[in-house]
């Protein structure tokens, strides 16, 4: 598809929602949703996105699109608000919008501060949305070389540089977290022969477990638990006197809104990493490049933007893989590729020529949940904080019956409550040890793609291995997979410090030193 004709499905796309009122009003109502799902600590754009699935399983996937990307986008945005006002991030996302804005709150900039947080956001999800425009359709054509080997290499890739990436002390944990979820990904029967796999002679696992209870569970029910048990006591909120859009301050600082941004897609394209990772990196480049480091935590305007620039683009990125590998990039792409799932779309490479109008269809969507979000953020940043005081003890049984309701209403199964309680439960238990929650679920949506491609590619190859090792992108794979592993094994990481200290040393020895002869 040209430029001039991507530019008429983009145009029509933007016209066909904005003409139906009915659209327009589920992409501001979803907006405002995701506002006050980012905004309550304990709520995320992850379970947000999560418990809206279950509500587009009667929807069209227009529609449901609308909905959640809406949701996506505004609960990543809404966690500056607890984060400027109260110094308590609503999501991981806006920890780092924490550090700079609520000192600018407490010298009464509150206002500028959120100001300066929607139009950043809006302009990180702008940019988002034009790499994933800009990129997607080259990834997708290059994955269209791909055979059964590549695919079930990308699979495993994709688990395990997640569970790298996710892990707060031991990688191990990470990888074992991911061959949890590819075990849970194996029950039921097999995809290329029909047969029964780990069933334990109930029927009911024939078609094995569905992806929305378990994403339900891991997510909710963990972080139900943990906020009723902390009990987050909330702060008193700074004033707000005006939010203003503040693009003057934005641009001031655009040299660090488009390093942010291209901070943001980078890491969401990464699988399983997510937005708060790209908050943080792009808020220490941001310190680091600054000719005034000592103000950042002071109330520095540059930290603020950087952290909710990246944290936005971050949705573009986290989609390029999704779209295109049928990989999530973040917890929430996750959640996306659930509905999408549910809905009958598999993204992947083949989607550009069983889907041709899907990927611009789906940037005219970003494009308008960002302005759905700065005009809710412009003109009800001032009402939401009184949501904030919002005992969370009301909150979350709420969220606990409609994850309950939602998984159920999936194929109106008992099955599903019993896969999810007990998910939830054994996800709570990992997650106190460290272990990461992410890799598990990814690993139960990549699952069937890791096990099917490999099934087919050993019956090719009648149980030959060497398949793996006769194509360039097979080796590439594999040696990029060898590395990553590699490099978190203790003995190799000392080997690489000594190498490092010895290159070091040798550049340092060949400086001249500062003495006599040096100029002054």
């Amino acid at each position: 598809m040209d430029f001039i004709a991507q530019l008429s499905v983009f145009a029509h796309a933007i016209w066909q929602i904005l003409t139906n009122p009915a659209m327009v009003a589920l992409l501001l109502g979803s907006s405002f949703l995701g506002i006050i799902f980012g905004a309550l600590p304990g709520l995320t754009a992850t379970l947000g996105v999560a418990l809206l699935t279950t509500l587009t399983y009667s929807m069209d996937l227009q529609t449901a699109l609308i909905s959640l990307i809406a949701m996506y986008v505004g609960a990543v945005y809404g966690g500056s608000y607890p984060a400027i006002l109260i110094n308590i991030p609503g999501t991981a996302a806006g920890a780092a919008t924490a550090m700079d804005g609520y000192p600018m709150a407490q010298r009464g900039e509150g206002g500028k501060a959120l100001g300066m947080t929607t139009t950043a956001s809006f302009i990180g999800t702008l940019i988002g949305m034009v790499a994933l425009v800009a990129l997607a359709p080259l990834i997708s054509e290059a994955a269209l070389q791909f055979t059964s080997y590549e695919f079930f290499l990308l699979a495993l890739f994709g688990i395990i540089i997640s569970g790298t990436l996710t892990s707060k002390d031991l990688v191990y944990k990470g990888w074992i977290a991911g061959l949890l979820g590819l075990a849970l990904s194996t029950i039921g029967r097999d995809q290329l022969q029909f047969f029964p796999r780990f069933t334990f002679g109930l029927p009911e696992l024939d078609g094995g477990i569905e992806v929305v209870p378990v994403l339900i569970g891991a997510f909710a029910i963990p972080q139900i638990i943990r906020t009723l048990r902390d009990r987050v006591a909330l702060g008193s909120p700074q004033p707000v006197k005006r939010v203003l859009p503040e693009f003057r301050a934005v641009f001031r600082n655009l040299r660090h809104v488009i390093r942010s941004a291209f901070i943001g897609v980078g890491i969401g394209a990464v699988p399983g990493v997510g937005e708060d990772i790209a908050g943080w990196v792009s808020y220490g480049t941001a310190q680091n490049s600054s000719a005034h480091p000592e103000r950042f935590g002071k109330g520095e305007p540059a930290g603020l933007v950087s952290s909710e620039t990246a944290n936005n683009a971050c949705i573009g990125g986290a989609l390029i893989p999704l779209t295109t590998l049928g990989i999530p990039g973040s917890p929430p792409a996750v959640m996306l590729l659930g509905a999408l799932m549910l809905h009958g779309l598999n993204p992947g490479p083949m989607i550009a020529i069983t889907q041709p109008n899907f990927l611009v269809e789906l940037t005219a969507i970003i494009a308008l949940a960002s302005l759905a979000m700065w005009i809710n953020g412009m003109f009800l940043a001032k009402h939401v904080i009184k949501v904030l005081r919002v005992p969370s003890s009301i909150f979350l049984p709420i969220v606990a019956v409609l994850s309950v309701i939602g998984s159920y209403a999936l194929g109106l199964s008992l099955l599903n409550l019993y896969l999810m309680v007990p998910i939830g439960i054994a996800a709570y238990v990992l997650g106190e040890m460290d272990y990461p929650i992410s890799p598990l679920v990814i690993g139960v949506i990549l699952g069937p793609m890791a096990d099917e491609n490999l099934r087919r590619a050993l019956m090719v190859s009648e149980g030959s291995l060497m398949g793996f090792f006769e194509r360039p992108v097979s080796l590439l794979l594999i040696a990029v997979i060898v590395l990553t592993i590699a490099s978190q094994i203790p003995a190799w990481k000392r080997y690489r410090s000594r190498l490092w200290k010895k290159f070091r040393g040798r550049a340092l020895a060949g400086k001249p030193a500062h003495g006599a002869d040096d100029p002054q």
